[in-house]
Formats: C-alpha cells, structure tokens, sequence
C-alpha cells in the first residue's frame, strides 16, 4: 500500500481542484473572448452598413455638385471600409477582433469581399470616371439597387454572426453553472477529506493531552495511520511512558534545571549589559575598560588586561588594566604577536584557559597568578587584539564561559571597529568638503581676483603713460570685477550655509529660486511632481548645491531671461533645471566651465545620482540630475 503524507495527501487534492477550477475558468475565459472578439466584429460590420449608405450619399453628391472636396472625402471612406473589410477578413487579436471561425460566416464574408471588389468599387470608380452628366446619373441610378443588394449581403453577415455570439453566450451560461456545482461539490468532498485526515486525528490527540493534563499517563492513543499524525501519536504514546517515569523524580531534575538557568541569565546578563553598552559611542579605552570590569565580575577573575594590535599587527598595546600594579602594566605595556599566552591568541585566534604552574611568564608569576585566561577580540574574522584574565587560583574556565567570552571578544572586536570606521568617515567627510571648497574657491574668487590684478596692472601702465581715458575704461572694469567678486562670496556664503529642516528639498528650491530672481532679475518657474521623497538631509542637500551651482552658471555666463526648474519623483527621481540663454559649445575647453561641471558631477556620485548636460550655441541649457530612491541604491550597494 502506497504511504503517503498528511502534506502529500492535501497538495494532492488541492492540486486535483485547482486543475478542475483552472480548466473551467480558461473555458470561461476563452468563451469570453470570443464573445468580445466577435462583438468588436459585429460592431465594425455593422459601421460598414452605415459606412455604404455614406458611399452612396456622397457618391450622389458628387455626381451633382461635383468638388475636389467631396471626391476626397467620397476616396477616404472608401479607404476606410476596405481598412475595416480586411481588418473582419484577417482578425486583431490586439483589439481583440476576429470573425468567427463558422464555415457559413467565412463563405458569407468571402461573398462580401467579392460583391464589393468585383461590383460595388468598381462601380463606384466607374460612376466617377465618366465625363458625361447624363450617363452619371444613369449609372448612378442602376448603382443604387447594386447598394442595397449589398447593404442585405452585410445584414445577412452581422445576422449570422450574432447568432454564433448568442450560441457562445449560452456556452458561457452553462460552464459558469457547472464551475458553481463543482465549487459546491468540491467544497462538501475538501470539508470531508480534511475532517477525515485532520479534524477527527487532532481530537483524539487533544482527548489525550486533556487526560494527562489531569496526571492520566497511562492514557495511549491509537497509531493506525502511516502519515504525520500517525507519527505524532506514536510520539504522543512515547512521551507519555517517559513522563510516567520521570513523575517520581520532578522535584531533582527541577531543582538540576533551576541551577541551571541561574547560570545561564547570569551569563545572558552579562552579555546583555556588555552589548548595551557596546552600543554607545564612546570611545575604545572606556569601552574596553567596562567590558574588562564586567567579565571580571562574571568569571571570579583578581586581574585583567585588553590588549589591541597596532596597525602593522605587530605589536599588542594595553589599553585597559584591572587588579594589576603599574610595574606590571609597564613592563607589558607593548608585547610581540605570537609570544607567550596571550601573544599566540592575537597570532592564532584560538581561546585559551592554563594555568601557570610550569609557565615561565615571570611578570605573571611575580603578581601571585595562578591561571590565565586568554580570549581573542575580532573583528570580522580580523584579529585586532586579546581579552586577559589573570585568577590568583588555579582555575580552568569550562566551554560554556569559553565560548560566553568569545561572544564577548566579538562584541566588542565590532565596536571598536565602528569606533574606528566612524572616525575615519568623518575625516572623509570634512577632507572631501575641504575639496570642494576649495574647487570653488578657484572656481570663483580666484579667478576673479587674478583678473583684478591684471586690470590693476594695466590700470598703472596707462596712468604712468597718462592715458586717462583708457584709465578709466580700466576703472570701469574693475568696478565690474570687485561686483562679480563680491557676487560671488554672497554665494559662497549662502552656498555653505545652507540646512534643510527634515529634507525639505523642494522648499529649498523654491525659495533658492525666489531669492534668485530678487537678486538678479532673471524669471523663474518650479514645477513639481510626483509622491513625497524620502531623502537623507546629506542627499538633499548635495542636490540643493547642485542647483546653487546651476543657477550662478546661469547668472555668469548665460545672459538669459527665462529659468524653468522641474522635478519629477515617479519612480527614478528626476531634476531639470533649463535656461533659454545663449548657451555653449560643450566640447570645446574652458577651464571656468569645466570646473564647475566637475563640481556638479561629483556632488552627484555622492549621493549615487547622475548628471547630464546638454547646450549649443543660441539654444539654451539643460541641465538634468537623476537618481534612484534611497532603498533601491541601498539595495545595489547590499548586492555588490
């Protein structure tokens, strides 16, 4: 007899329904697509009734009164019914639209196509190619039968095909009546199968467990099924002849397991103060020493010492110390990788716990210890340095407290770690900062200020040779250079000064825009849409620059009288910021403008977002950054 599961059995049934279930709804789903197949299908056929009797009238009218107009209008219906006689002839799936598949339709269509081809154009064409007003009109006349023998052909097309519609309409009433007995049937036969394999086995079960809840452990159930619950009460049978033993010796194994667990929240405790406190931000001396205090509290220890390698790996430095005397931290203040106890941990990363009675660790010795526990602190899978502890008896730590200290080596391996990785992302930060301050600096100021000397220069050459009409020329230019320069701090200063309240970026542009039109007297536009962005401040404030940055490009080089500034959140973020200035050539060199370039592109890869430019000469500038939302850049950043 085939053995099957408690999981096998009902996937198998839930399978066998959901093939049932799927094979009636893809009927229903394929009969309702004929149906709207042939509905667009009747619906064309019937516009090309409508469509012959427009033939026909403008057909008369241009027998009439003839016009170009009318002939034009006459060819593009005509156009327009033979598009939708081949559209019914060859079906569009797209639409959906097609024909149906019935032997009398196709031959009824293909003695449409015939009457119109053969009869109706040729006709009509023939109608307006004759000259004579006379014979038009008779040939017009004698056309008129030929329409309306045509207009029934139709009829009798749009009448067969609703018939097929109607035929697949019942179609479709019949499988929704047999999908709702089978849901019914399906729903009786599950409700019955789940109670035969489930309910009725779980009761009996339950039945048990309420005997042994009143201390019955004789109670046994029957194992008839080779499935889960047959397995289950098997277990159910087993457990309860051992709690049959085990009842006359509770009291022991309670009070064995109670020591127990004092031990293990002891334990737990410790670990749990130590990696609350290794989550502040202090420092790792301080850090260090607390751990020191609270494993020395924990394992009975008289003295401790953390010892953290420098950065060649070379050397252990102490750190902290605990219980120690200071001759002792200074003759151990620096120790070799590899020598002696707590050296070879540093080296090998392997825990150790001896004692010292045939050590030769004299500095040891001379403090009256006895053993020595050495843990490694690691930081991943780094060696970075050794937890000590030094017991004044002879003491080996079991594993369970070896592995407790390791747990804490690790610890506190990560917290230093990030003590240091947040130290050097902060120099990062402000040598970064510095870089573009500094970029800018030259970028403006510097620049200005060599041309003012320059100016100045030619300024005394022409008052040494007295020509103070070029003199003054030269004043003007300088007037001009001090007001470009004193433009330009009044940037800076608000360039560096800028802060967004909760990442408020489209605040900032706004106003950014207002206060730069005040200023210059250059219009502006800000459109925006799109959800609410969720940006950093760091983010959104590198944008913000960007935008600085753009509109005194603007100002200095664009002469424009039009800014327009869009920013778009629908999925990839965009900014546009476009000027109707005299624009550039972007392939040719200039310093000036390239610099600040660079200046935008990098604030951009900050921040993961990416910057194009787009400009020619007399046709404006478009500026354009895109990035992505915060999760999918942390996500391709988690992935790589």
């Amino acid at each position: 007899m085939l053995k099957l599961k408690i999981r096998e059995k009902i996937t198998g049934l839930l399978v066998f329904y959901f093939l049932c279930a799927l094979i009636a709804i893809s009927s229903t789903l394929y009969v309702s697509w004929k149906l709207e197949g042939g509905a667009a299908a009747i619906n064309d056929a019937g516009r090309e009734r409508m469509r012959s009797y427009r033939i026909a009238y403008l057909l008369g009218q241009q027998v009439h009164y003839p016009s170009p107009d009318l002939e034009h209008a006459l060819t593009q219906e005509m156009v327009f019914f033979e598009n939708t006689l081949v559209e019914l002839q060859n079906g569009n799936p797209q639409r959906p639209l097609f024909v149906p598949e019935d032997a009398i339709i196709k031959e009824q269509m293909n003695q449409l196509r015939s009457s119109w081809y053969n009869t109706m154009k040729p006709g009509i064409q023939k109608i307006l190619d004759t000259p004579a007003t006379l014979q038009k009109d008779t040939l017009l006349t004698n056309y008129r039968p030929m329409m309306e023998s045509f207009v029934k052909e139709l009829d009798e097309l749009v009448f067969l095909m609703e018939k097929n519609s109607a035929h697949y309409t019942t179609m479709l009433r019949y499988i929704q009546i047999a999908l709702m007995v089978v849901a019914l049937l399906g729903t009786i036969f599950l409700d019955y199968i789940f109670s035969l394999l489930l309910v009725r086995p779980v009761q009996r079960i339950n039945q048990g467990l309420q005997s042994m809840g009143k201390a019955d452990f004789g109670v046994r159930l029957p194992a008839s099924t080779n499935d889960e619950l047959g397995e289950v009460a098997q277990g159910f049978n087993q457990m309860a002849e051992k709690l049959q033993n085990l009842y006359t010796t509770l009291e022991q194994r309670v009070a064995q397991k109670t020591d127990s667990i004092k031990v293990k929240n002891r334990e737990l405790g410790a670990l749990y103060k130590v990696a609350a406190f290794l989550s502040s931000s202090t420092s790792a001396e301080p850090l260090c020493e607390s751990v020191l205090k609270q494993m020395m509290d924990l394992t009975g220890a008289r003295g401790g010492i953390v010892r953290l390698t420098d950065p060649k790996g070379e050397q252990l430095h102490v750190v902290a110390a605990e219980g120690v005397s200071k001759a002792f931290v200074e003759n151990e203040n620096y120790l070799s990788v590899g020598s002696c106890i707590c050296g070879e941990v540093a080296q090998n990363g392997i825990a150790v716990s001896s004692d010292l009675k045939t050590s030769r660790q004299q500095s040891c010795n001379k403090e009256k210890f006895r053993a020595v526990s050495a843990i490694p602190i690691r930081s991943n899978q780094r060696l970075i340095g050794s937890l000590n502890l030094l017991f004044n008896v002879e003491r080996i730590l079991p594993p369970a407290e070896i592995k407790l200290l390791e747990s804490v080596g690790l610890h506190l391996g990560v917290a230093i770690e990030n003590q240091r990785l947040v130290a050097r992302e902060r120099e990062m930060a402000v040598s970064e900062e510095r870089n573009l301050l500094a970029q800018e600096l030259h970028d403006s100021i510097a620049q200005s200020l060599a041309f003012l000397n320059i100016q100045v220069q030619l300024l005394q050459n022409d008052l040494n040779n007295e020509n103070i009409a070029e003199a003054l020329q030269v004043v003007d230019q300088i007037r001009e250079g001090v007001q470009e320069s004193y433009d330009d701090v009044r940037e800076l200063l608000v360039h560096f000064r800028t802060r967004l309240k909760h990442a408020d970026l489209e605040g900032a542009i706004a106003n950014a825009l207002n206060k730069f039109e005040g200023q210059v007297g250059i219009s502006t536009s800000f459109e925006y849409s799109g959800p609410t962005m969720d940006l950093p401040p760091e983010h959104a404030l590198q944008i913000l620059h960007i935008v600085h940055e753009s509109l005194s490009n603007i100002r200095k080089h664009s002469t424009a009288t039009q800014v327009s500034v869009e920013l778009r959140t629908e999925g990839e973020s965009r900014l546009t910021i476009k000027d109707n200035g005299k624009g550039f050539n972007i392939d040719e060199k200039n310093d000036d403008t390239h610099v600040g370039i660079y200046i935008m592109r990098e604030r951009a890869h900050r921040f993961g977002g990416e910057l194009s430019i787009s400009s020619a000469t007399n046709q404006g500038t478009v500026v354009s950054l895109s990035w992505q939302p915060v999760s999918i850049i942390t996500e391709q950043r988690i992935t790589a």
